[in-house]
């Protein structure tokens, strides 16, 4: 990701807590050390006065990433998936909701991903999207990705064929001063992307399986991905990989046409 940005023009910074202070630019020994430890954990908001006391070292979610970014004057965010409303395989709404829609709904950053992770509810995670005043931008698609899926079958709110474009819009953002994100939705590339009906059952009965062993919250994401590599391991991280670099060079290129 990082070598995408640079060659769209941009200058990729990496977030993280190193001894409990937020990062905009980990260096590559940090790096390799975060993806090295176990111990390393993501930090939600939530957890910000922890990280802070006791000096801890911390990757981020979206909303932290966010969050940095925002403070260090930073207008793009590539990342892979969002975080959103989780399933409950009984139907109904969840009250289990991630940090990201909030962070999303209160910081004025840019943030490039694939949408909302496929294990989510998607029809609730677009609604508490459009009901928090987020623009949802589709970058070359009229309708909502969702992260190894290149379509939900949502829609999204206007599409933009170009960086060009979408840095039209952050500037009108800007100007209106909502102080909500607007987030740009870029699908997986069409050659590594997964059916939804090679995983689809996969995800039901790891949805099932979370919710009897209790998980909530922070848990929950990491336990669902954990059972689907065991259905299509090598089909996923093709997917994850493709798309997390296509976002960041998208990222790099509306980073660059900002200016």
């Amino acid at each position: 990701m990082v070598a995408e940005i640079a060659d769209a023009g941009a200058l990729p910074r990496v977030t993280g807590f190193l001894a409990g202070e937020p990062v905009a630019g980990l260096d590559e020994r940090a790096l390799v050390r975060f993806g090295a430890e176990p111990a390393v954990a993501k930090a939600r908001l939530a957890d910000l006065p922890v990280v802070l006391a006791r000096g801890l070292d911390a990757a981020t979610t979206v909303a932290t990433a966010s969050w940095i970014a925002h403070r260090a004057g930073i207008a793009v965010v590539a990342t892979g998936g969002i975080g959103g409303v989780h399933r409950r395989p009984s139907g109904g709404a969840s009250p289990d909701v991630s940090g990201d829609l909030e962070a999303l709904a209160t910081l004025p950053v840019t943030v490039v991903s694939s949408g909302p992770k496929a294990v989510l509810d998607l029809e609730a995670t677009r609604e508490r999207l459009e009901s928090s005043g987020v623009t949802v931008v589709g970058f070359g698609t009229d309708t909502m990705p969702a992260f190894w899926f290149s379509d939900s079958g949502l829609p999204v709110d206007v599409r933009c064929d170009s960086p060009s474009e979408v840095a039209s819009l952050v500037r009108a953002r800007d100007g209106l001063e909502t102080g909500r994100a607007i987030l740009v939705c870029v699908p997986v590339p069409e050659e590594a992307a997964v059916s939804r009906e090679r995983v689809g059952d996969a995800i039901r009965e790891a949805v099932r399986e979370a919710e009897l062993a209790g998980l909530r919250a922070g848990g929950v994401t990491p336990f669902l991905l954990a059972r689907l590599r065991d259905v299509a391991g090598g089909a996923l991280l093709r997917a994850n990989t493709a798309l997390l670099r296509n976002n960041a060079r998208v990222a790099g290129q509306i980073a660059r046409a900002l200016g």
